[in-house]
C-alpha cells in the first residue's frame, strides 16, 4: 500500500510512504535526501568526522539504541515509531557519488551505522549498500561498516573488491550472548550466532573483524561468566579487535529502555534509576569496574581492545578542543565550517 505525498512527520522531499505484508507494522518513508554526506560536529568525541546514514529508524528494535531520540526530529516518537516508522534515502548512493566528486572533498574516512543500522532488514529490499560502498571505492574514500546484520555477508564480495581500492574497516556488534535476553532486548536482530558466523566469513575473506561488546549492561550481561562466554565467542569467530563499553541512557533511549526494565526485570528498576538517575552514562566507579574485569578476560582470549569512546570525559575533551579551535579562529585561524543538522 502506497500514500504518496510532499511531506509527512516533517519529511521534506517525500516519495511516498510503503507499507508491505513482507514488513508486518512497519511503514517505510522512501525520501529523496539533498545530501548524503554527514559533518560530525567538531566538538563529537567520535573518530570520525563524517557520516554516511541511509536510513532512520530501525527494525533492530534494540530497547537500548542510543539513536532513539534522533526520530523526534522528524516529529516522531523514540519509541515505537524509530522502530516502525523507517526513513529510507532511497538516492543516496547517486548523491554521495555526486559530493564524493567534488573537488572540494578530501577523502577523509567515513563512517556507516554510526546511527541506524545500514544493514538492518529492509536493506534486503532496497539495495542501497551496494551503491554506495562503489561510490566510496571509487572515489578513493576509506570507509567502515559497523552492523547487527548478517545481510552483510552479500556485500563481502564487494567490500573485498573495494579494500583493494581503500582501506575498509568491517564491524560486528554482538552484545548478548543469552539467546532469551537477547531476543528480549534486540527484538528485530538476527540471532547471535548468525552475526558470529559473520565475523568468520568477513574474517575468511581476510578482514580484520572488530566486534563491539556493547552496551554492557549492569546486572544483565557484565558477570565474568558471561563476558568470558562472550569474548571466547568472539575470538573463536575469527575477530581480531573488541570495542566494549557500559550502557549509555540518553533522553528518549533513557525512557524506553527503563520501561522494558520494569516490564522483564522489575528487580533492577531502582538499582538502573539510581545508576542514571543524573547522568546518560554509567558511573565512573562502574566503568572502571568493568575495565577491571574486561582486562584479564581480553589477555585470556587473547584479543586486542578499546574502550568506548563515548565518555563523559572524552565528551569534556573534545568539547574544550573545538572551543580551542574556535579561539584560534579568532586570532586568525580560518574558521570550522559551520554546522547543519543534517537528517536527509
Amino acid at each position: 500500500m502506497e500514500k504518496p505525498g510532499a511531506k509527512l512527520f516533517g519529511l521534506q522531499g517525500l516519495v511516498r510512504s510503503v507499507r508491505t505484508p513482507e514488513f508486518a507494522g512497519m511503514t517505510f518513508h522512501e525520501v529523496l535526501a539533498k545530501s548524503a554526506l554527514n559533518r560530525v560536529p567538531p566538538a563529537s568525541s567520535m573518530p570520525f568526522r563524517w557520516t554516511v546514514n541511509p536510513y532512520r529508524g530501525c527494525s533492530h528494535a534494540c530497547v537500548y539504541c542510543f539513536a532513539r531520540n534522533s526520530h523526534t526530529y522528524l516529529d516522531m516518537d523514540a519509541g515505537l515509531d524509530f522502530d516502525r516508522q523507517v526513513v529510507v534515502k532511497v538516492n543516496a548512493a547517486d548523491v554521495l557519488s555526486a559530493e564524493l566528486a567534488r573537488s572540494r572533498w578530501s577523502r577523509e574516512h567515513v563512517a556507516l551505522g554510526t546511527n541506524t543500522d545500514p544493514y538492518q532488514r529492509a536493506e534486503g529490499h532496497y539495495r542501497l549498500m551496494p551503491g554506495i560502498i562503489s561510490a566510496l571505492a571509487d572515489s578513493g574514500t576509506p570507509f567502515s561498516v559497523l552492523t547487527k546484520g548478517t545481510l552483510l555477508r552479500r556485500d563481502l564480495p564487494l567490500l573485498a573488491e573495494a579494500a583493494e581500492q581503500v582501506e575498509v574497516d568491517l564491524a560486528m556488534s554482538i552484545a548478548v550472548f543469552d539467546d532469551a535476553l537477547q531476543q528480549a532486548v534486540e527484538p528485530g536482530t538476527p540471532r547471535t550466532a548468525a552475526r558470529l558466523a559473520t565475523v568468520r566469513a568477513a574474517a575468511d575473506l581476510g578482514f580484520r573483524v572488530t566486534v563491539f561488546l556493547m552496551p554492557v549492561m549492569p546486572k544483565l550481561t557484565d558477570s565474568r561468566e558471561q563476558l568470558d562466554l562472550a569474548l571466547g565467542s568472539i575470538r573463536e569467530a575469527g575477530a581480531s579487535r573488541v570495542v566494549y563499553g557500559a550502557l549509555h541512557l540518553r533522553p528518549g533511549t533513557r525512557e524506553w529502555f527503563l520501561e522494558w526494565i520494569e516490564r522483564e526485570h522489575p528487580e533492577l528498576l531502582e538499582r538502573y534509576r539510581r545508576m542514571y538517575g543524573g547522568s546518560s552514562y554509567a558511573s565512573a566507579r562502574y566503568r572502571e569496574w568493568l575495565d577491571e574485569r574486561m582486562r584479564p578476560l581480553l589477555k585470556k582470549h587473547g584479543l586486542s581492545a578499546k574502550a568506548d569512546d563515548d565518555t563523559p570525559e572524552a565528551r569534556r575533551f573534545a568539547r574544550q578542543r573545538a572551543a580551542r579551535e574556535n579561539r584560534a579562529h579568532g586570532a586568525g585561524v580560518p574558521a570550522l565550517e559551520p554546522l547543519v543538522p543534517t537528517l536527509f
